[in-house]
């Protein structure tokens, strides 16, 4: 296993992180798994993953088999910054599928962890100088389920 980068974010499962950890591959293809590590066997020599580790964009993350102790809330998501209106729309569909939509480009995936997916120009497009262009991308915004970067452009 590659040494560790000096921060990585770590995401409490149950006890489903392979399963989790296959389903973000297929949704992202630049995930590149990195290892597992298995909790001591159990006296039946059982194996029982403990966490996998995987980078994606560059981010390194550690998805932890932990139990039923602890759950995803909004307090923390998981940014994708999206350069057109077709990668919002692929990282959407597949990351909402078995999950539920939120407001303003948020969303649930199917094991609870919260993600925004967003396009990149949209701070941009926030902080514009002109403050009325600003409120209307922020109106336009707070209307929306899904982000729809020509609407959000054209505000």
């Amino acid at each position: 296993m590659p040494d560790m980068q000096k921060l990585a974010v770590c995401l409490w499962f149950d006890n489903n992180a392979e399963d989790a950890v296959a389903f973000y591959a297929s949704v992202f293809p630049e995930l590149k798994t990195l290892g597992t590590r298995d909790y001591p066997a159990d006296a039946t020599g059982a194996r029982r993953v403990l966490t996998v580790e995987f980078e994606l964009f560059g981010t390194s993350i550690i998805a932890l088999n932990g139990g039923p102790h602890f759950h995803f809330n909004e307090a923390v998501s998981l940014v994708v910054n999206c350069d057109t209106q077709s990668e919002i729309d692929t990282y959407w569909e597949k990351l909402v599928e078995g999950g539920s939509a939120q407001q303003c480009g948020w969303l649930k995936d199917r094991y609870g962890l919260s993600w925004q997916i967003v396009p990149r120009a949209l701070p941009k497009l926030l902080n514009s100088s002109d403050p009325g262009k600003s409120a209307r991308v922020m109106a336009a915004m707070m209307s929306m389920i899904k982000l729809d970067l020509n609407a959000l452009q054209a505000a």
